[in-house]
């Protein structure tokens, strides 16, 4: 069957939910504000935002290759500019980030994790890590029911 045809099981799109949809769909919103909420949890922990911890994971994740400049930190965080502006004040000032100065262009700012900053990321996200050890197998499994109802016919 080539790669742009749909099985044949497949729901067209735009056809109507039915209950078996809005239950699966409800099942993993619910699981992804129970994760959310975990996050934001630990975040508090650790004396952070969600936000916060969303940004050092962010510039830690970018590959070395590629620059993390506050523009690609807002793009990740789908935020505005602006916001990033003050996330990335509020983190340098808690000594978790640094600016600094891009190599290939003195006019491009850096983002960088600070020592401090590693720490804290690495503990929050050792604790995510095992949140998502116990949480994924129920992840799986809604995914996979959420996958078999929008498919079914």
């Amino acid at each position: 069957m080539p790669a742009a045809e749909e099985p044949a099981h497949a729901k067209q799109p735009g056809a109507p939910l039915d209950d078996r949809d809005y239950a699966a769909l409800a099942a993993f919103r619910h699981a992804l504000r129970r994760f959310l909420t975990f996050s934001e949890a630990a975040a508090t922990a650790a004396g952070l935002t969600g936000q916060h911890y969303q940004a050092l994971l962010v510039v830690r994740a970018n590959p070395s290759t590629r620059q993390m400049t506050i523009n690609e930190l807002a793009r990740q965080l789908l935020i505005k500019h602006n916001s990033a502006v003050g996330l990335v004040d509020r983190l340098v000032d808690q000594g978790l980030l640094v600016r600094k100065a891009a190599s290939d262009d003195r006019r491009k700012v850096e983002l960088r994790l600070t020592a401090k900053g590693l720490r804290v990321l690495d503990r929050l996200a050792d604790r995510h890590r095992a949140e998502l050890e116990h949480s994924g197998p129920h992840l799986r499994h809604l995914l996979q029911q959420l996958a078999q109802a929008m498919d079914h016919a």
